[in-house]
Order: structure tokens, then C-alpha cells, then sequence
């Protein structure tokens, strides 16, 4: 018995295809039709197979993951833990969270001890799952740096990916975190609707000096996520490099 998966406009629908008849002449002319045997260890279709009800529902997995236009069903959209707007210092729009980093920069230092987890650990954790929506609902000022850091971590992917050796990856990633990028108000910035361009020149050079320390420590945490202790890039990554978070992308 064949299982048929047909799309249509991004659904699926799974079909059995019926068995058809072989058509034999009997000993005085007369046409009998004989029954092609179903193949398999599935002697008789009408009887429930687990195996086969397991081998549908691998199938639709996999061609949910590879059609063009990919199907959330029942998804959660994750947003930050970081509420708490007023306690932290804003630039263009945006709050500067603490950061869990030794890199030199304005962010404040996070207490481990406190806090388990900061901005970075969250969209690196929240990466797979919101990465295949096309809106998200900002719920909090924080959900504004959680967004440029998705959209950073799937550009970072995008470079590892070109990448042959793991050294040629973890080189690739570092340069990133360091070139030059826009930030609000300037051309090429992909999310002028939600951040506002900085009002003084301090708080241009401070925004900047934040975002530059954030995309550096996520290049090293995501280092550790993308390849195995073994030097083999993970696929289960890897393979988030094709989405687009919010059809957006930022400048490579």
C-alpha cells in the first residue's frame, strides 16, 4: 500500500493509494480478476498497522519540514522573562539588560547567583521554536533586543554554514560579532518600526557599544551550540540557517 503526500498551498493530506487488479483469462475465454497481493507484512488493509500509523506520521514530518511554506500547528512563540523596564537603562527604545559576559562593554553584569539565565540564553534557547513564525507580538521592551538577537544568531548560522572546517566556522562567527553595523536611524537597519533612532550622539555610541558587546558574546555561546565536542557542525542547527525569522534578515 503507497501513502500519497500531496500539498496544497503549505497543507498536507495524506492519501492511500487502492491496489489495483491484475485482469487473467480463464481455461474458456473468461476474463476473472485476480487481486495483486499487497505488499509487505501488511496482510490485510483494513486492519489498524501501528507500524504504518508511525511511518504516516514520519512522513508528514518531513515534508512539513521541507515544504516552502512551513506549517506551525499549535506553536508557542516564546517571549523574554525581562519585564522589569524601568530598572534598566534605555537607548533607542531598547533596554540595556545585564549580560553573563567578560566582554568589555556597557551592559551591566549579570548575577549568576540571582538570575539564571540572561537575554542571550534566551534567544539562543528560543531560537528553534520562534525562528518559524512570521509575527511576533512584542509583549515587552525586552522582547525589542530578544527580536535583533534572533535575527543576529539566524544571520550567524547563514555564515557557518558556507563554512567547510569547524576552524573556518569559529572564524567566521568571531569576525562577525566584531564587523561594523547599522543601528537605528541609519541605512541598512531592518527594524526602524521598532527601535527609534538615538537622539544624541552619546546615545548613539552607547546603543552601539551595548549591541557590539551582546553580538560578540552570542558569537561565542552559539560557538558551543553549533558544533559538537567532536568538531562536527549540528545539523539540528544547521538546519535553521533556511529560516527567516519575521521575513526579515539582517545585512550579511
Amino acid at each position: 500500500m503507497k501513502l500519497l503526500l500531496t500539498g496544497n498551498n503549505g497543507k498536507r493530506r495524506v492519501t492511500r493509494k487502492k491496489p489495483e487488479t491484475a485482469i487473467d483469462s480463464g481455461p474458456e475465454g473468461k476474463q476473472a480478476a485476480t487481486p495483486v497481493q499487497w505488499p509487505g507484512p501488511l496482510l490485510c488493509p483494513l486492519l489498524w498497522d501501528p507500524l504504518l500509523e508511525i511511518q504516516q506520521h514520519i512522513c508528514s514530518v518531513l515534508y512539513l519540514s521541507t515544504c516552502c511554506e512551513f506549517v506551525v500547528i499549535g506553536g508557542i512563540v516564546y517571549h523574554s522573562s525581562f519585564k522589569e523596564e524601568g530598572q534598566y537603562t534605555q537607548a533607542c527604545g531598547c533596554p540595556l539588560l545585564p549580560l553573563r559576559s567578560h566582554i568589555k562593554g556597557p551592559a551591566p553584569v549579570l548575577d549568576s547567583a540571582a538570575v539564571g539565565v540572561d537575554i542571550i540564553d534566551e534567544a539562543i534557547n528560543f531560537f528553534r521554536a520562534n525562528v518559524l513564525f512570521r509575527k511576533f507580538e512584542v509583549k515587552s521592551a525586552a522582547d525589542k533586543l530578544l527580536i535583533y538577537l534572533t535575527l543576529y544568531i539566524n544571520m550567524a548560522l547563514k555564515r557557518i554554514e558556507a563554512c567547510k572546517t569547524e576552524a573556518d566556522g569559529i572564524k567566521a562567527i568571531i569576525s562577525l560579532g566584531l564587523e561594523k553595523f547599522p543601528i537605528p536611524g541609519e541605512g541598512g537597519f531592518p527594524l526602524g518600526g521598532l527601535l527609534t533612532p538615538p537622539q544624541s550622539r552619546e546615545e548613539a555610541e552607547l546603543f552601539r557599544s551595548y549591541l557590539k558587546q551582546a553580538r560578540e558574546e552570542t558569537s561565542g555561546r552559539l560557538i558551543e551550540r553549533v558544533y559538537r565536542p567532536n568538531g562536527r557542525p549540528n545539523k539540528w542547527w544547521l538546519a535553521f540557517a533556511k529560516r527567516k525569522f519575521m521575513n526579515i534578515m539582517l545585512p550579511l
